[in-house]
């Protein structure tokens, strides 16, 4: 018997499924995370579907609510691209020296080979982590699992699984 999976070509089940998630967000109680209230963090990562390495920022809002942004750009004919993406952070709780967080991402992409370009858009589902080092808590490694939607070609919805240096590494000014 073969089963076909409710997401599959769903954009209402995937609008539905990111709703529910932001309202998860949003109506959680508050949390005790590490204290970078107002800190903006700068540094790169690698998350995008179109594999181009990008400059991100994240804002810690509050302890509990943080925002974040990514941009890549090649204007490589082969392999090139672009990516501009916007995150929303929302801490659940923190040990000393580890936050643990939920993440809602949404952006544009696109990528060029062999002369075509292609052009979509990628929305992330994912839990994580944002650990630092005693005495070096001004820089942040980041860690994520979850699921991804991206059209580029095709709709494809895959899962993720991100160490430190694809997910994310922030220096907190």
């Amino acid at each position: 018997m073969i089963m076909k999976s409710p997401l599959r070509n769903s954009p209402l089940s995937f609008f539905s499924l990111l709703t529910l998630t932001i309202f998860i967000y949003a109506t959680s109680a508050s949390c005790y995370a590490m204290d970078r209230s107002g800190r903006l963090g700068i540094g790169f990562a690698n998350q995008m579907a179109n594999d181009l390495p990008s400059i991100s920022f994240k804002l810690q809002k509050s302890q509990a609510f943080a925002f974040g942004g990514q941009i890549a750009y090649s204007n490589d004919d082969n392999g090139g691209g672009s990516a501009a993406a916007v995150k929303i952070y929302r801490n659940f709780f923190d040990e000393p020296h580890l936050l643990f967080y939920g993440s809602v991402l949404g952006g544009m992409i696109s990528r060029n080979r062999a002369g075509e370009s292609d052009s979509g858009f990628q929305a992330d589902i994912t839990l994580g982590s944002e650990f630092s080092f005693p005495g070096l808590e001004s820089l942040g490694f980041s860690l994520e699992f979850g699921a991804s939607f991206n059209k580029l070609d095709d709709f494809v919805l895959e899962t993720v699984g991100n160490n430190f240096l694809v997910s994310a590494v922030h220096f907190y000014l």
